[in-house]
């Protein structure tokens, strides 16, 4: 069984539907990226996903040993987050909370998966530093790193190389690519469609036209190359 099976799944608040009719699996292993027009709905499914808000109708289905405590997620930043006055330490581990139970602290077990997480995201030189003192793009791997204490099997990324130079976007593309290749699914909003069609192995698009496919088959389809073309158009 897929990790995640979204079946007739309707998204809106009070009664409002935004979007009807979503359909779409995620396998151990793929990396699909969530488009599509602002406004289509694409962080309310990250919240439905993720269980902070109820669908209005439609199941979420778990499935192939995942649990809902096994989920990374690495929300989009606000002002309020970017400022907060913890070390780069404490954050990570931070992302440990759901191993712990009701114990109130850390074992040895996670603070060294914390370190090892943020050695994995090139970090680790910043353990003491404060978080609100750090680039934009080192705020990033540390988030990154404190959502790898949650997960090895799923990582949920809601827009996460939004505000970040080219150079640093690159860098954060390639640092999730190569999570990817180790063997952690992806999940990932993104309002860059050129990376989506370059990294992912599928695309799920949000909107006035609903698609669920491989890469390949979405650069093919009505949605893919109206997208495309919108997107190309509004760039010009």
């Amino acid at each position: 069984m897929a990790y995640l099976s979204v079946r007739d799944l309707s998204l809106g608040y009070d009664a409002h539907s935004i979007v009807e009719g979503l359909n779409f699996t995620v396998n151990a292993g793929d990396y699909l990226c969530i488009v599509g027009e602002n406004g289509s709905g694409k962080s309310t499914l990250m919240k439905t996903l993720l269980r902070l808000q109820a669908p209005l109708s439609g199941e979420i289905l778990i499935g192939d040993g995942l649990q809902n405590n096994e989920i990374g997620y690495l929300p989009q930043q606000t002002v309020v987050q970017k400022d907060f006055p913890a070390s780069v330490r404490e954050i990570v581990l931070s992302g440990c909370q759901g191993r712990c139970g009701l114990r109130p602290f850390y074992n040895k077990e996670e603070k060294k998966l914390a370190e090892e997480n943020m050695d994995r995201m090139g970090i680790k030189d910043l353990a003491n530093r404060c978080y609100r003192e750090l680039s934009g793009g080192q705020q990033q791997r540390v988030l990154l790193a404190r959502a790898l204490c949650a997960t090895r099997k799923i990582l949920l990324l809601d827009e996460p190389v939004s505000g970040l130079d080219p150079m640093v976007t690159a860098e954060m593309y390639e640092l999730i690519a190569e999570l990817n290749k180790e063997g952690i699914t992806i999940i990932m909003i993104s309002h860059d469609i050129e990376a989506a069609v370059r990294y992912a192995s599928h695309i799920l698009h949000i909107g006035k036209k609903l698609f669920f496919g491989t890469r390949d088959e979405y650069l093919h389809s009505d949605a893919g190359k109206l997208f495309l073309m919108q997107q190309e158009g509004g760039e010009a």
